[in-house]
C-alpha cells in the first residue's frame, strides 16, 4: 500500500465533496426506507437506487453496498485523483471484467453540522469472509456508543488510546488543543493517519501498547475503544484481542489510567468484564479502581452469556460458516467454563481525577433505553456529585439550598378501587428523557418534589410537610435528606 501523497489527498478530497459523498447526500439518494435496510445488510433496494452512474452513486455502490464498479464510472467518481493512485494506495483494487471494486472502507460520517469521511478496513457484511488479523475496524456501534458517551467539553491535551482509523480522534479534534492516538496495530495508524489528513487534522499518531506510548504524560481527557473481548486473548485480531487473557486488559486499562490524567482529567472507556458465579461484577470492577483517586460511574449496559457472546465476536469477525467455526465455537465455550465465566458484562467507564481520598464510585446497572448523545448525562452526574459535596447533610447548606423539579420528571399513581374509592398502592417518579430513571417515592417525598421550583429553601419545604403530616421536623428532615440527595444524584431534583 502506498500513501497517496499531499496533493492527491487534496485530489481525493475535491472528488468527495464534488460527488456531494456527505451523510446527508447519501440519505436523501437511497431515501428512509433503503438506507435503514442497507444498515441491515439489505443492499438489493441500494442498489436499484444507484443505478443511474453519477459520481455519487458509484462512491456508494463501491464502499457502502460492496458491489464492483465499470472503471468508466469509478474515474469519473475519483476525478481529479487518478484511478491508478487510488489503486497503489489501496483504496481501489481490480475486480475483473474491467471493472473495480473498493479496497477500504471510505465511508460519510458525522456530527451535529460537521462532516467527516473515515478510512478503514471493509467489514464482513461487504467482504464475506474471516477478517484479516490486523484488521481497522470502521465506524460501528461500539465506536458510536463511546462517541455519544464522551464529555465534550473543551479539553487541552486528549489521548484516543487504541485509535484505529480515528473515529474518536474525530471527534476530539472538535474540542480538544492537541490530539495523540496510539495503537498497537501499525496498519491502523497508517489508515488514521488518513482518515486525518482527508478531514484537514493533525494528530499526534504513536505506536506501541496501552500506555507505553504516552509513559510520563498526562491528558486532560482519555478516550478508549479497547480491546476488551474476553477469551484467552490471542485469537488473532489485533483490533479485539488484547493478548493477555480474560478481562485483564480492561484491569489494566482502568488501573493505569489514573496516572495519566491532569488534575480533573477524564477517561471514559468501552469495557467488558467477567460475571464470576462467587464474586459480583460491581465488586470485581470495584476492586480495580480502589485507590484510584477518581470519582467513577460504570454502566453495564448488557450481559451475555458464553453461548451469546462467542457467537457475536465469532460473526463479527466473518468466521461464522468457515470450515472451522463450530471447532472455534467449542473451544472458545470450553475456555470460559474452565475460568469459571458464566456471563459477560459489557459497559461504558467514567473517571475523573478528583485527588480525594474519598471519591464517589457507582456501579449499577443501566440497561434501560436512554436519550443519546449520553455525554451530558454523564458530566451532569459528575457535576451534581460536586454540588452535594458541597451541601453535605450534615450542614445548613443543603437546607438552604433552593431546588428545581428537573423539566422533564413525571407522577405516575397506581391505585385500585377501596371501600372509599381510589386507593393509590404505588407512586412513581420518572424521567421522560435523559437516563429515563424511574423510582417508587412515598407522599411525602411527592409532595416535595411538586414544591421544588427554585424559590422555596429546602428547609422552610421540610417544615410545611411536618405539619402537614404530623411529623417532627427533626424526623422529617432526618429521613428525607438522604431521599432528596438521591433524587438530586439521579437528575430528579437539580440545583439552582
Amino acid at each position: 500500500m502506498t500513501p497517496l501523497s499531499t496533493v492527491d489527498i487534496e485530489r481525493l478530497r475535491d472528488a468527495l465533496l464534488s460527488a456531494r459523498y456527505d451523510v446527508d447526500s447519501v440519505q436523501a439518494l437511497l431515501g428512509p426506507v433503503t438506507h435503514s435496510a442497507l444498515a441491515r445488510g439489505e443492499r438489493v433496494p441500494a442498489l436499484r437506487a444507484t443505478v443511474d452512474g453519477t459520481p455519487l452513486s458509484t462512491l456508494i455502490r463501491l464502499f457502502l453496498i460492496g458491489v464492483d464498479c465499470p472503471e468508466p464510472e469509478v474515474r469519473r467518481a475519483f476525478a481529479p485523483l487518478p484511478v491508478d493512485a487510488a489503486l497503489a494506495a489501496g483504496l481501489l483494487v481490480p475486480a475483473g471484467g474491467g471493472a473495480l471494486r473498493a479496497g477500504l472502507d471510505l465511508r460519510p460520517y458525522g456530527e451535529g453540522d460537521t462532516d467527516w469521511w473515515v478510512v478503514s478496513d471493509l467489514g464482513a457484511d461487504v467482504r464475506p469472509g474471516p477478517l484479516r488479523s490486523d484488521h481497522v475496524l470502521g465506524v460501528g456501534g461500539a465506536s458510536v456508543t463511546l462517541a455519544q458517551a464522551t464529555v465534550r467539553r473543551p479539553v487541552g491535551a486528549a489521548l484516543d488510546l487504541g485509535v484505529g482509523c480515528g473515529v474518536q480522534a474525530l471527534h476530539l479534534a472538535r474540542h480538544a488543543g492537541r490530539v495523540t492516538g496510539t495503537d498497537v496495530n501499525p496498519r491502523a495508524l497508517r489508515l488514521a493517519a488518513l482518515t486525518a489528513a482527508l478531514n484537514n487534522q493533525e494528530w499526534e499518531l504513536l505506536t506501541g501498547d496501552f500506555f507505553a506510548p504516552v509513559a510520563g504524560r498526562r491528558f486532560d481527557l482519555v478516550v478508549s475503544n479497547p480491546p476488551f473481548v474476553i477469551g484467552p486473548g490471542d485469537s488473532g485480531y489485533t483490533y479485539r484481542d488484547s493478548g493477555v487473557p480474560g478481562d485483564e486488559a480492561c484491569r489494566r486499562l482502568l488501573t493505569r489510567a489514573p496516572a495519566h490524567l491532569a488534575d480533573g482529567g477524564w477517561c471514559q472507556l468501552l469495557a467488558n468484564w467477567a460475571h464470576h458465579p462467587d464474586e459480583p461484577w460491581q465488586e470485581r470492577v470495584g476492586g480495580w479502581l480502589a485507590g484510584a483517586g477518581c470519582d467513577a460511574w460504570v454502566w453495564q449496559r448488557e450481559v451475555q452469556d458464553p453461548t451469546e457472546y462467542v457467537a457475536t465476536w465469532l460473526r463479527d469477525g466473518g468466521e461464522e460458516g468457515s470450515p472451522d467455526y463450530e471447532a472455534k465455537y467449542g473451544r472458545w465455550l470450553d475456555w470460559l467454563a474452565a475460568h469459571r465465566i458464566e456471563a459477560v458484562g459489557f459497559g461504558i467507564v467514567t473517571l475523573r481525577a478528583c485527588g480525594r481520598d474519598d471519591p464517589v464510585v457507582r456501579l449499577e446497572d443501566v440497561r434501560q433505553q436512554v436519550e443519546y448523545p449520553t455525554g451530558p448525562q454523564i458530566a451532569g452526574w459528575f457535576d451534581r456529585q460536586d454540588w452535594l459535596r458541597d451541601h453535605p447533610s450534615g450542614t445548613g447548606r443543603l437546607l438552604a439550598a433552593r431546588l428545581r423539579a428537573a423539566p422533564d420528571v413525571t407522577l405516575e399513581q397506581h391505585a385500585c378501587v377501596g371501600a372509599d374509592g381510589w386507593d393509590v398502592s404505588t407512586q412513581r417518579l420518572r424521567l421522560s428523557g435523559g437516563l429515563r430513571w424511574h423510582t417508587d417515592v412515598d407522599a411525602v417525598t411527592v409532595a416535595l418534589v411538586a414544591g421544588c421550583d427554585g424559590s422555596n429553601r429546602l428547609g422552610d419545604q421540610l417544615e410545611v410537610l411536618a405539619r402537614a403530616y404530623g411529623y417532627g421536623i427533626d424526623e422529617l428532615t432526618a429521613g428525607a435528606l438522604p431521599a432528596v440527595r438521591f433524587l438530586v444524584e439521579r437528575g430528579f431534583l437539580l440545583p439552582p
